[in-house]
């Protein structure tokens, strides 16, 4: 049997080859990929926040304009409501006003806004906001002007008012000698006698005087005359004229008689009568007479009978 063949000595002596390093060079490249793949996934994340970040900051501010904006507007649109000459002023620079509204609404009504054009947004808005501060000023002194022209008109009219009453109390007439007769009638009325018993009365007569006055106009004037019982009524008959009027105080006040007398400017009326007549017995006591010319009480005077 022959002896194996022993391998060449070439291939006897060959170490054998170690591919450890190319494995932990591989190794290294797939960690340092991983590693640069995890930072720029964590910096497209980090940016991506920023990003919404600045978008919903942006959005914010926009509403927050648009906010400021209507209300804006609502000043305007108030201002202009309320005064009539401040429009005037509005509608000259009404050109001016509109292009500023015009481009704020264009800014605030795109769906992308960048940060520049909110900012001009904003400068438009303040600038609009500052013709409305200037409006509002005008107003502020169109109203303190009114106001005094209404307190200057208001004291002219009182100070006008308090002469015209001066004047009007100046005109009224004045009863003086103002008597009051109690009359007996004899003979079917033709004969009259004075008396001062109640139970032979059978009218009471009212005699006065009207004082001259030269403020006063020529013509015929209405005398009202209240003639009150000793009870405190007052006398009164609709078939005699007895009626109401309105006194200077605005109250009504019932009267008896009316009486109308010509009167000429500066001279006196002498001795006017009016008679007083009833069925009923007269009272015993004090029978009061007031005389009224305009509302106003011009004479008053008693009697009394027993």
């Amino acid at each position: 049997m022959e002896s194996p063949i022993p391998p060449p000595e070439e291939e006897i002596s060959r170490p054998k080859r170690n591919n450890t390093w190319i494995y932990l060079i591989i190794i290294v490249l797939l960690l340092g990929t991983n590693v640069y793949l995890f930072i720029q996934r964590k910096d497209a994340a980090q940016q991506n926040v920023i990003i919404k970040e600045q978008l919903h900051q942006t959005s914010t501010e926009k509403e927050t304009l648009q906010q400021e904006y209507e209300a804006s507007l609502a000043r305007l649109d108030e201002l202009t409501t309320q005064n009539a000459r401040l429009s005037k002023d509005l509608q000259a620079g009404n050109s001016e006003i509109a292009k500023t509204k015009a481009r704020i609404q264009a800014i605030l009504s795109k769906e992308h806004t960048t940060q520049t054009e909110l900012k001009e947004a904003r400068g438009l808005i303040k600038s609009l906001n500052l013709k409305i501060a200037g409006y509002e000023k005008q107003i502020a002194l169109l109203q303190k002007q009114n106001t005094e022209l209404v307190v200057q008109r208001d004291s002219v009219a009182t100070t006008n008012s308090r002469l015209q009453e001066k004047v009007n109390l100046a005109k009224l007439l004045h009863a003086s000698n103002i008597r009051i007769k109690a009359i007996n009638l004899r003979h079917g009325g033709r004969k009259e006698r004075e008396t001062q018993r109640a139970k032979r009365a059978d009218l009471l007569r009212i005699i006065f005087d009207i004082d001259e006055n030269k403020l006063t106009d020529s013509g015929t004037k209405e005398l009202k005359i209240r003639l009150v019982n000793p009870k405190g009524e007052l006398l009164s008959n609709a078939a005699l004229g007895s009626g109401s009027f309105t006194d200077h105080n605005g109250d009504i006040t019932y009267y008896s008689l009316s009486k109308k007398i010509d009167l000429e400017t500066g001279v006196p009326v002498k001795d006017i009568d009016v008679d007083w007549s009833q069925s009923a017995s007269y009272e015993i006591g004090a029978y009061i007479v007031e005389i009224y010319h305009e509302g106003y009480l011009i004479g008053k005077s008693s009697v009394s009978l027993r």
